[in-house]
């Protein structure tokens, strides 16, 4: 089953306390979870300032510079990865270095259902 683990931290925070990861043991914990077939996909997001959000209400676009919410941790990244079950995606997400500073939701993924036609 596929979850996808999304980090969370403080964008302040991220690089500047004495426990926080740098992007080489980042890296390191991706490649294991590659050569260990469970990484699908994963990347670091640019500060959360360069976001943009876009909503469609009654037929018209809204699209806004910045996130979508005012929290004190922002979506800082993602890694996708294949587990069994919640469990070993949980034991997966404590590996990921920014739980230390912040933390990793562990979401997941719906498939879609799609007919024969490729609807929904």
């Amino acid at each position: 089953m596929k979850y996808l683990c999304l980090v969370y931290a403080r964008e302040d925070h991220l690089h500047d306390l004495p426990e926080s990861p740098r992007d080489p043991e980042c890296h390191a914990y991706a490649t294991s979870l590659i050569d260990d077939g469970r990484l699908i996909a994963g990347q670091a997001l640019e500060p959360v300032a360069t976001a943009t959000t876009v909503r469609v209400r009654e037929g018209k676009t809204l699209v806004t510079d910045g996130p979508f919410a005012e929290t004190t941790e922002q979506l800082t990244g993602f890694y996708m990865v294949e587990a069994r079950d919640l469990n070993e995606a949980i034991r997966i997400a404590e590996g990921i270095p920014p739980a230390r500073v912040g933390s990793i939701e562990v979401r997941p993924v719906r498939e879609l259902q799609l007919d024969e036609q490729g609807g929904a």
